[in-house]
């Protein structure tokens, strides 16, 4: 997959995409619709977002609220066979562009493109004046096709980034993972952390989720992907999510053990599928007593994950 991230300049090769436009977050099923409708014979896959989130930049103090990061929605979009990633900076500038201006500026002038698919919510220029049906009539003005995909749902409810946070904050891994068409995934590099872990017989990977909508904190049944380095797989394992009050520290973060595995994973980029919330954060008041529940959280995801 090719990523450009200016609309100015483009090479040739990168013009006359049939393109998915929209923010993508978590990629889920909804968006997948509106990426199968953007595949055409006659012209490149293409996917036009923004980084960062435009939510981000009008909002910069709110709290996170993202599911996937760039690089994760890059990686996901790339899976889905994406030729073009057009990631353009949500800036002032494109910010400050009207409507009328993000169409012959960005759409015409800069990609050249030949289709466009929206969600039948989309909006776009300055101030969000712009409909779904005002880029059809722009796209009959300037030779290009615009399809306007419905919103898709499954038992009443639509697949929306929102309704996926909400199953995440309700520790509802499963619900996430219809609504996404794939497990809700935590992408990152390992960092080094206390290294408790070790002495406790449960060695773990640490993960920062800064900037991500933090899901519903708790001891989850977990598959792991290591991306880079030596150990590249897909394992099984368990994962403690939160700010561990034991330890008296509250810094979200992500810690994941390992089913029988060694080796050394510092710096290597994993991929954490949520499966399953086993249970939430607790404090004990002592060691053993943590040790004999992470024996029993290590079984129960045992359990589970076998039954996948």
């Amino acid at each position: 997959m090719q990523r450009y991230h200016h609309w100015r300049d483009l090479p040739p090769e990168a013009k006359g995409s049939s393109i998915a436009l929209g923010n993508f977050d978590g990629v889920h099923r909804g968006h997948q619709h509106v990426i199968d409708l953007a595949r055409r014979d006659d012209a490149p896959l293409g996917v036009l977002t923004f980084e960062p989130h435009p939510r981000e930049f009008f909002a910069p103090d709110a709290p996170p609220f993202r599911l996937m990061s760039a690089a994760a929605r890059a990686h996901r979009l790339d899976w889905l066979g994406v030729e073009h990633l057009f990631q353009f900076p949500f800036d002032a500038e494109l910010a400050g562009l009207s409507a009328e201006a993000f169409v012959e500026d960005v759409l015409v002038a800069g990609l050249g493109l030949r289709h466009v698919v929206i969600g039948a919510d989309f909006c776009f220029g300055k101030g969000r004046k712009g409909t779904a049906e005002d880029l059809k009539r722009s796209g009959a003005q300037h030779g290009f096709d615009v399809t306007i995909a419905p919103l898709q749902s499954a038992g009443g409810q639509i697949f929306s980034s929102t309704a996926i946070r909400d199953a995440l904050s309700a520790g509802r891994a499963q619900d996430a993972a219809a609504m996404l068409g794939h497990w809700h995934r935590i992408d990152g590099p390992v960092l080094h952390g206390e290294k408790r872990g070790r002495t406790l017989g449960y060695p773990t990977a640490n993960m920062s989720i800064a900037g991500l909508h933090p899901p519903r904190f708790g001891v989850y049944a977990v598959l792991t992907d290591i991306l880079t380095g030596p150990h590249r797989g897909t394992y099984h394992g368990v994962a403690s999510l939160g700010i561990r009050p034991m330890f008296g520290e509250n810094m979200p973060n992500l810690e994941t053990h390992i089913f029988d595995f060694t080796g050394d994973l510092y710096g290597a980029d994993l991929s954490i599928a949520l499966v399953a919330h086993l249970r939430d954060e607790m404090r004990f008041d002592s060691l053993p007593a943590l040790i004999a529940q992470m024996d029993r959280d290590s079984q129960q995801a045992r359990r589970f994950l076998g039954k996948l």
